[in-house]
């Protein structure tokens, strides 16, 4: 395994689970080489923006290479505005412009709300609620979501929900634990 890559670890479980992997893929080239490893989709972020915007000729060209329907777009926010490159960088754009303009090109959203990720003191279920509104699309959420309540509610409005730190601390008690 090289240092600073998870390439070998993302194949191995590949293999044994279905699995849609993203972090850090921003050319055609990996996203062939994480579904030849086995993903069954990948997960697109800040390479699908450009100058402030979405960049839909990239996009495109990524759906047409690997599918539409093995596409996903992280639609990452903070104060209402849309985030990349590890959140650091954050553009005018706001996430529905976003999801409305990624929305011919991908089958998934993955949307962060990046202002209560890992603070375990809830999320945003109105922000998500209008990010449900604003596609068709298949959509996950993370970010705050700390109670099975949410999680429960996510799933009344049909969003998946992604939790971490919840279950990490022991607050959310999962079914086996």
């Amino acid at each position: 395994m090289r240092v600073g890559h998870n390439t070998d670890l993302m194949a191995h479980i590949c293999t044994r689970l279905p699995c849609r992997v993203g972090g850090g893929i921003r050319t055609i080239e990996r996203a062939r080489e994480v579904l030849d490893l086995g993903a069954t989709a990948v997960i697109f972020g800040s390479g699908l923006f450009r100058d402030g915007r979405v960049d839909t000729r990239f996009a495109a060209r990524v759906a047409g290479a690997v599918g539409r329907e093995r596409l996903i777009a992280a639609v990452d926010c903070r104060g209402g505005h849309v985030v990349i490159h590890g959140w650091r960088t954050q553009l005018a754009l706001g996430a529905i412009e976003a999801i409305r303009a990624l929305e011919p090109f991908v089958s998934e959203f993955l949307y962060t709300h990046v202002d209560l990720e890992g603070l375990m003191q809830g999320t945003d279920l109105g922000a998500i609620r209008s990010i449900r509104a604003a596609t068709s699309l298949y959509v996950t959420a993370a970010g705050g979501i700390t109670t099975l309540e949410e999680v429960d509610y996510l799933d009344s409005i049909g969003v998946d929900a992604v939790v971490g730190m919840a279950i990490y601390t022991g607050r959310l008690k999962t079914p086996r634990g």
